[in-house]
């Protein structure tokens, strides 16, 4: 039996006087470089800033998650994904929102957006079907649940082809992680893609192609803060 189920979500915009971004994309678009830029950025402005990842690597759930990721320990998708909810609570109630009470600047390695990509393609098995999408985003509970946590302030997808992405990946000295290989890494360009047109007064769109340099001063000018 068919049941029609509609509605509007509200994300939950930042409150705070601290401001909140988020870098996005596929393994290997650059993120965790230009966080760290960025980091450098706002602290040479003389701005307070806190650094995080999501998944946490460190914790009870992060080094759970981690494991996961890496192979050691196997877990069900639809059950992983529950474990990257539970890591972004803790993460938000112990980290995000305290500091940006306390006004300072949060820059994150992904945020909860990374759940619609990724979460949707666990479910649908490896290949998106844009057909039933909107339908899994609320049967499954990928966004519904996200509209407690505080939506970025800007959130950039680092856009980049997946020739890059498994160049990049395959030069990496640590381990690879479960959804580093090139059949996976192509569905995701298609989910972040689909995602920032869906989102895209919330998603900035930013060529990862284009050098380090580049890329860090597009994020700036993108960037609208107070002086």
């Amino acid at each position: 039996m068919k049941h029609h189920i509609e509605f509007d979500i509200n994300l939950r915009k930042n409150p705070y006087k601290g401001v909140y971004i988020a870098l996005e994309g596929i393994d290997g678009s650059g993120k965790t470089t230009q966080v760290n830029r960025l980091v450098k950025y706002f602290e040479k402005k003389g701005k307070f800033v806190v650094q995080v990842r999501e998944p946490r690597k460190e914790g009870l759930i992060g080094d759970i998650v981690s494991q996961v990721l890496t192979g050691k320990i196997k877990m069900s998708s639809i059950a992983l994904q529950y474990l990257f909810s539970t890591d972004r609570v803790l993460n938000h109630e112990e980290v995000i929102i305290p500091a940006l009470k306390s006004g300072k600047v949060v820059i994150s390695d992904r945020c909860f957006w990374s759940a619609i990509v990724y979460g949707i393609l666990d479910r649908v098995k490896g290949r998106y079907n844009f057909e039933n999408a909107d339908f899994l985003l609320i049967a499954h509970s990928i966004l519904s649940m996200y509209h407690r946590f505080i939506v970025p302030d800007y959130t950039f997808y680092l856009k980049i082809f997946l020739a890059t992405a498994v160049d990049r990946i395959s030069g990496k000295d640590d381990f690879k992680e479960i959804y580093d290989d090139r059949e996976k890494l192509k569905q995701l360009i298609v989910g972040y893609d689909w995602l920032a047109k869906k989102f895209s007064n919330e998603i900035t769109v930013v060529d990862g192609d284009r050098s380090v340099e580049e890329v860090e001063g597009a994020i700036i000018k993108s960037l609208k803060l107070p002086k």
